[in-house]
């Protein structure tokens, strides 16, 4: 099985509605941070503004933002609290092009998916009693293609760091350039650093599970150690760290982006303590990313979710589809994802630790003992 990017089909804008439809209307931002009543809000999908007569697709696309129609004519995509007075912004609430505005949610639909749609069939929900073979052999081949064309951002909660050959799968992702960026928060760094130098997490050993003698104090150790070198991978080079994810992702250059919680301890001299600056730095790498795989942490992959599109324009013009993985052992986590509106997310129930291995044995990268 080889993947194949699927084509992207733009709205009929022969159609008459589209085509007598009316420019958007546009209103003046009078305050920073502020936007006019009636602002149209935007999804995850691709949007069409009509401007000028013409429509214009708005390239970066994302959940509750506004639109910013820029002195050239082209649009810019902005959070509301980042708009500045002078701004001209899309106003409008419908969404079928009546008023000049178009959210298109079917670009990549070609019916295969639609099959049986309205007949009564069983175990269409997504449960732990789901069968995901397919699921893995389809993001098997999408990584494959992804490896040499496109971005793969991992969205990681610190499961991963409590298990041995978790840790090794992951690392072995990384090593093999399956792995372009990753957001995560104090705790994944933090006990994968813990896993690297005292073969434990959180105090237990990562293969025997046995807790260690005052191996309670193992993870705060650690966070002082690395506060004491200034930064994670001068603490690699200092204890001469030779194994784990933040020490491939070091060695790779592989960008990550840790964002705080109000609950950390520490934290570890890379983690953002802002929350709208880590929104941010997230923001930066999304905008790059073409598969979105988001493992075991409820709170980042609800984040992720709302501010990933389900599109990309790559610099040839081309419109691609940004895939969005969720991975969880708790459905809810799951449902709360999809409930948020991120309607175009995979879900998978599954322990992350085996759901990597899993993975990495797909792709042939596992280590061998």
């Amino acid at each position: 099985m080889s993947f194949v990017l699927p084509a992207y089909h733009e709205p009929d804008f022969t159609d008459p509605k589209l085509r007598q439809a009316p420019d958007a209307t546009t209103a003046r931002v009078i305050k920073d941070g502020v936007a006019p009543e009636g602002f149209h809000s935007t999804s995850m999908y691709p949007e069409y503004f009509k401007l000028g007569g013409k429509w214009v697709l708005a390239q970066e696309s994302r959940m509750d933002s506004s639109v910013v129609v820029c002195p050239d004519g082209s649009l810019d995509v902005v959070e509301n609290r980042n708009l500045k007075a002078g701004q001209k912004i899309v106003i409008g609430r419908t969404e079928d092009g009546s008023e000049g505005i178009l959210v298109h949610t079917k670009g990549f639909s070609s019916g295969e998916d639609d099959e049986g749609a309205g007949e009564f069939v069983f175990r269409q929900g997504r449960s732990r009693e789901t069968s995901y073979a397919r699921d893995y052999d389809k993001l098997v081949d999408l990584l494959r293609y992804e490896h040499d064309h496109g971005f793969v951002l991992w969205v990681m909660g610190p499961a991963f760091a409590f298990d041995y050959d978790a840790r090794r799968a992951m690392q072995a992702m990384i090593d093999a350039g399956y792995v372009n960026g990753v957001l995560a928060g104090n705790a994944l760094a933090t006990h994968d650093l813990e896993a690297a130098t005292l073969h434990t997490a959180l105090g237990q050993d990562i293969y025997t599970q046995k807790c260690q003698p005052s191996g309670h104090h193992n993870h705060l150790d650690v966070i002082n150690r690395v506060r004491r070198s200034g930064s994670i991978p001068q603490f690699i080079e200092d204890q001469h760290v030779d194994n784990g994810i933040m020490y491939g992702l070091v060695k790779n250059n592989v960008p990550f982006v840790l964002t705080s919680s109000i609950r950390d301890d520490g934290p570890l001299p890379e983690v953002i303590a802002d929350a709208y600056e880590g929104q941010t730095q997230m923001r930066n790498l999304i905008r790059q990313s073409t598969t979105v795989i988001c493992l075991a942490t409820m709170l980042h992959t609800i984040a992720t979710g709302n501010i990933t599109p389900s599109f990309r324009v790559l610099p040839d013009g081309t419109v691609r589809p940004v895939y969005l993985y969720a991975v969880d052992a708790a459905e809810f986590v799951l449902n709360k994802l999809q409930d948020r509106g991120s309607l175009s997310a995979t879900t998978i129930v599954a322990n992350v630790q085996d759901f990597i291995t899993i993975v990495s044995r797909g792709l042939g990268v596992f280590p061998k003992d």
